[in-house]
């Protein structure tokens, strides 16, 4: 072998690693703060960079939310057979995405995540602040946001519960349409295909947006902007902790199992979520690991797909506490009646782009567009550091869907207790005043022996 092969061997690694999107996105953040603090008028020029991302960010949002809803409507041709495990899953899904954002509304107020940045929303992009109304928040205005003027334009305008709605009502026509109309929902897959792949692209040039966005806000606002996206990030980071030992913990305790051994049963498929920030990527192997542990076939092939797309626990906490951060960075003072109306939009807003990069931020940009007080334009504010927030989010969605399975398994009398704790190596955990579920401690119809 020559010497040149074998230097080139050697320098494959790093070329690997470059063109690793994380590794770009913080080699752009780091390029931004330097040009934004050295030469802050440079900086301040980067800023249409930002702005030309997150145009194209609101550019996706509607085919996004389309194809997804739609194509998993459309493909839920097993609920009637399944249907009472469907609904125990759905209810679990919607109550616990509720729970985690407002876990990250209390947070976000509390820690006042963004508060004392003032950042003027016109030195934004103008062109981005969405047009908003005095009674924007009112049920009866929002009720009406629902419903378009025409079925297409729900996707020429900014409204993104409409594209919803519309997406929604066009799933269950397609399910409902039978054979003929089987070569439309095709169709759409093979749209949804391209769109992914548009998404894709859009998340490439990432590292331009965070570039432009940290050397624009650094020469514009100083060092004491990064003080607050530093916060941002670790408060962030301990309530994913909290999260996962307090909540998830607590579920695997009432389970009579624990949850440290499931992550370690689970240690390679976590890992990968948190090298390509995809929970998609791994759904095959979770599918096929729960299916060992003991959960009934029908309940994993239910519970995980449908909760790889609707049971986002980490994205509601991002979701929740992302938003008050911006709105405190521009100085838009939500009262808890405005909050809990933004939760409500996000809890439909956020179904459905687990798999997609970037999928949290699209759903970010698509209820800050919904619900109209906080200039769209303010996301340019943590773009930057959105990659570091997606490793926390990612890794609790995965976990949390591996624990949803268990959680409808238990419920439906669908799990081998036996065989998990032999799996994960470990003795039951203890529920004081809990006894055994009838019928758990042995095979279970549709688990495994």
């Amino acid at each position: 072998m020559s010497r040149s092969t074998t230097d080139q061997q050697r320098t494959r690694p790093g070329l690997r690693l470059l063109r690793e999107l994380w590794v770009q996105v913080i080699i752009a953040a780091i390029l931004g703060i330097a040009v934004g603090l050295l030469f802050p008028g440079f900086g301040s020029a980067m800023q249409p960079l930002s702005d030309w991302f997150i145009a194209l960010v609101k550019m996706i949002v509607a085919p996004v939310i389309f194809c997804v809803v739609t194509t998993g409507i459309a493909a839920m041709d097993n609920v009637r057979r399944v249907g009472r495990i469907g609904v125990k899953a759905i209810g679990y899904f919607v109550a616990f995405s509720l729970v985690s954002m407002l876990i990250g509304l209390v947070v976000a107020n509390v820690f006042r995540l963004g508060a004392g940045m003032h950042i003027d929303p016109h030195s934004l992009d103008a062109g981005a602040v969405p047009k908003t109304s005095s009674d924007a928040t009112s049920f009866t205005a929002f009720v009406s946001s629902i419903i378009p003027d025409t079925m297409f334009s729900a996707f020429t305008s900014d409204n993104i519960v409409a594209t919803l709605f519309i997406s929604i009502v066009f799933g269950f026509a397609l399910n409902l349409g039978g054979a003929r109309v089987e070569p439309l929902a095709r169709g759409i897959q093979s749209l949804s295909d391209v769109v992914f792949r548009i998404v894709s692209w859009i998340m490439r040039t990432a590292p331009f947006g965070t570039f432009g966005a940290l050397a624009a806000v650094v020469s514009t606002y100083g060092v004491s902007s990064l003080k607050q996206l530093g916060y941002l990030i670790l408060v962030f980071a301990g309530t994913c902790v909290l999260y996962i030992v307090v909540v998830l913990g607590g579920i695997m305790r009432a389970c009579r199992l624990r949850l440290l051994p499931l992550m370690r049963y689970l240690k390679d498929e976590l890992l990968i979520v948190l090298s390509t920030c995809s929970s998609e990527s791994v759904l095959p192997q979770v599918v096929a690991k729960l299916e060992r542990l003991g959960v009934g076939r029908t309940v994993v092939g239910i519970t995980i797909p449908a909760g790889f797309s609707f049971n986002l626990d980490g994205s509601a906490v991002y979701l929740t506490m992302g938003s008050l951060f911006v709105a405190e960075a521009v100085d838009v003072h939500l009262s808890w009646q405005q909050q809990l109306v933004m939760v409500g939009i996000m809890m439909l807003t956020s179904k459905g782009t687990a798999g997609v990069a970037g999928g949290a931020f699209v759903v970010l940009a698509s209820s800050i567009t919904a619900f109209g007080h906080v200039p769209l334009a303010a996301l340019a504010l943590i773009v930057g550091i959105d990659r570091i927030l997606n490793e926390g989010r990612v890794f609790i969605n995965v976990l949390g869907n591996a624990v949803a399975a268990i959680v409808v398994g238990k419920w439906e009398n669908d799990f081998h207790a036996e065989q998990a704790t032999a799996t994960l190596g470990h003795r039951a955990a203890p529920v004081a005043g809990v006894p055994s579920p009838a019928g758990v401690s042995g095979p279970q119809p549709g688990g495994h022996a």
